[in-house]
């Protein structure tokens, strides 16, 4: 293995400000967008040090970032091959595939698609900055049976393998009368030639990716203030990616997690006005939730001035 080339050396693109928060009442709803086959990824500047921290975690933490159901074996190897597919068809300057071997030009590794050295969905999440997870359908709704989890916006892996989505988003407020029915619905029926995307945000006083805990705090943080917290909080944005595989109907399920330091994300007034104005409309419970309440007043107040 050789070392990584330098991102701009690679033509990578810049990393995307994602700013999904608008104004107006709180809604509760899935939020998708179809998006072309080359756009099931986003590769982008980050992505030499998103792959050394997912290595990294997954040599020393293996254990929590990666699980797997029996019944999902046939599920992890399609995934692996549709991965692949991509890649050398969407990105061939960075992937190129010389029969069974798969090469990565931006890390310098080869894989064996054959015969790889670890588990089918470890090494397609050992390609791609997105988590990969896999649902399958079952008589009592969709369950999750897989994943390469490196990071996690505050859920372990462990406590939720196995179970169905509905129970999955069991502690999430609002989700079982706005979004369990819907979504248990989609993933019935969503076809196989398709690709779509919906994104989740959340403000959040820690810039790791790999956070397995943290809902619900309600305690003060009085080191954030309306004066640093552009530079103390960071916007979290999960681009999520649904997309069935034909083979084996499972849906494979990715999170591109990006993490942007306020200050960089919220750059004009018009964006600090539709941020501050979605905080103010989020329901208590959510707020709470998303352990909002540790710094909200600050929080607004900082975006109050920059909206002004």
């Amino acid at each position: 293995m050789t070392a990584s080339p330098d991102p701009c050396d690679a033509g990578l693109p810049a990393q995307r400000v994602h700013l999904p928060f608008e104004a107006g009442p709180h809604r509760m709803t899935m939020g998708l967008l179809a998006v072309p086959e080359a756009a099931w990824f986003e590769i982008d500047a980050r992505y030499p040090d998103d792959m050394a921290e997912r290595r990294r975690l997954l040599a020393e933490r293996h254990g929590e970032v990666f699980a797997a159901l029996p019944v999902s074996d046939s599920a992890r190897r399609e995934a692996l091959v549709m991965v692949a597919a991509n890649l050398t068809t969407a990105v061939p300057e960075w992937f190129r595939r010389e029969d069974h071997l798969l090469r990565n030009r931006l890390t310098g590794e080869g894989w064996d698609l054959a015969a790889p050295p670890c588990d089918s969905l470890e090494l397609a999440g050992r390609l791609v900055q997105e988590d990969l997870c896999l649902i399958q359908p079952a008589d009592g709704g969709p369950v999750f049976t897989a994943a390469v989890l490196c990071f996690p916006s505050r859920w372990r892996l462990h406590e939720k393998i196995g179970r169905t989505l509905a129970a999955v988003h069991g502690p999430v407020p609002l989700y079982a009368d706005a979004l369990a029915a819907p979504v248990d619905r989609f993933m019935a029926r969503i076809g196989a030639g398709h690709i779509v995307v919906r994104r989740n945000w959340s403000v959040v006083d820690d810039p790791a990716l790999f956070q397995p805990e943290g809902h619900g705090r309600g305690d003060l943080n009085a080191a954030i203030t309306p004066d640093n917290a552009g530079t103390t909080l960071f916007l979290r944005v999960e681009r999520q990616t649904l997309r069935r595989l034909p083979e084996t109907g499972a849906v494979l399920f990715g999170i591109r997690v990006h993490v942007y330091p306020l200050a960089v994300a919220v750059r004009d007034t018009a964006a600090a006005s539709r941020l501050a104005a979605a905080l103010r409309a989020l329901p208590a419970d959510l707020a709470r939730y998303k352990s909002l309440l540790t710094f909200r007043a600050a929080l607004l107040t900082w975006l109050d001035r920059r909206g002004s």
